[in-house]
């Protein structure tokens, strides 16, 4: 046992590859092969793999897609078509898939926001679509709890408008006005506000106003995907590159036709528009319809078992090390999968969260962790829905490492 080898992710990755180029060893060299094995393109370049145990953020490339998806993209790739048929008729399947009545592949949930509220001001008139962000004369005021902003205010505000900030229903009341044009939900701080969702959605009615729904992270479970739409949301904003695992960059506008199609209008490849930039690729366009199409029709009974035995093995590692405890936590909204809070008594186990933070980073294979909205302030937290087969184990090596050193053992 002592001479036994110490699991790292490298050796997994190392001995996968060797068993997929086999072949190609034996037909064009051993050289060949062990370079193929050695080093990856992010390798080529000098960069590390990371052991992604956050969850799907942005920084580290959202998630990783799986194979069906790669080969939808890479078939796309091979050929020329019309974008705005191909943008119709994607958005068709994905709409009916889900279930709502009309959807638009974006540049990730933060386009979908730019688009929708360009969609809302504009209402499909090419003449106010040229001129925006010059929204002068036009309905340019989106209402929104104070407790909703957030650093994605800037998808709202670069169409040209003006955030005005409610925190009651008397509020909103008092501030609706002629230039009103658009009612914003934060999801994930639905407990943060003290207008929840279900009134928002009545005071919009209310006041005939429209509504947009900041859902990013808000899959799995697959139902949300229409579930705020059928609540009465009139757009709804998902990413593409999160738990769903289609390409970092895309992501999903689900709501009325009309306004879909108003969306539309406003981004690539129409010019002028506010959304040139937001050009969504043939190939992107495709891989979003075959990612929403795989992820509908997934086993997430299975998955969850899975990502609970993942947690399973990281806490069979720590169970005997001083005073450590763990808990599993299913984040009520975003990112809504069981993550592992790990808390110790830092009398008894000399090392602070922050500093062990730091040092699964340090290695090999860099892990990094943190901190998702839901999980409280205690000790770190742990996500497994993003790790690689087999990771699991180098992340339940690591933090026993790492705990079991800072506790004199």
């Amino acid at each position: 046992m002592k001479n036994k080898k110490r699991l790292t992710r490298r050796r997994l990755l190392q001995a996968g590859a060797a068993l997929a180029i086999a072949p190609v060893a034996n037909a064009r060299g051993s050289v060949v092969a062990a370079q193929r094995a050695r080093q990856s393109i992010y390798e080529s370049l000098g960069l590390k793999h990371v052991i992604n145990a956050t969850g799907t953020v942005t920084n580290l490339g959202g998630s990783v897609m799986p194979p069906e998806v790669v080969a939808a993209w890479g078939e796309a790739a091979r050929h020329f078509v019309n974008l705005i048929e191909l943008q119709d008729r994607v958005g068709e399947r994905i709409a009916k898939v889900i279930g709502v009545e009309a959807a638009l592949v974006t540049t990730g949930a933060a386009g979908a926001l730019q688009l929708g509220t360009a969609a809302v001001i504009t209402r499909g008139d090419r003449k106010k679509i040229v001129r925006l962000p010059d929204t002068t004369g036009m309905r340019n005021e989106v209402i929104l709890q104070r407790a909703h902003h957030s650093c994605y205010d800037n998808q709202l505000t670069n169409v040209g408008v003006r955030l005005i900030d409610v925190e009651s229903a008397a509020d909103v009341k008092r501030v609706v006005n002629e230039r009103t044009a658009l009612m914003f939900f934060m999801n994930k701080d639905d407990a943060g506000g003290r207008i929840r969702r279900a009134e928002w959605i009545t005071l919009a009615r209310e006041h005939r106003l429209p509504t947009l729904l900041d859902a990013a992270a808000d899959v799995p479970p697959a139902e949300r995907l229409s579930e705020y739409n059928r609540m009465g949301f009139d757009l709804v904003a998902f990413s593409g590159g999160k738990a769903m695992r289609g390409p970092n960059d895309t992501g999903l506008l689900l709501g009325r036709k009309e306004l879909i199609d108003a969306a539309k209008l406003n981004t690539n490849p129409h010019c002028p528009s506010i959304g040139r930039g937001l050009k969504v690729s043939k190939e992107d366009m495709i891989a979003a319809m075959v990612t929403v199409e795989r992820f509908v029709r997934l086993d997430h009974k299975a998955e969850i078992r899975e990502w609970e035995r993942r947690i399973g093995v990281i806490e069979a590692a720590v169970k005997n090390i001083a005073s450590v405890q763990c808990e599993r936590i299913v984040p009520p909204i975003a990112n809504h999968v069981s993550h592992l809070i790990l808390t110790w008594d830092e009398k008894r186990v000399p090392i602070a969260c922050e500093r062990f933070t730091r040092a699964l980073m340090d290695g090999d294979a860099p892990i990094q962790i943190g901190r998702v909205p839901g999980t409280g302030e205690r000790g770190v937290v742990i996500s497994v829905f993003t790790l690689q087969t087999g990771e699991e184990r180098v992340v339940a090596e690591r933090v026993a490492g790492i705990l079991r050193k800072a506790a004199g053992r």
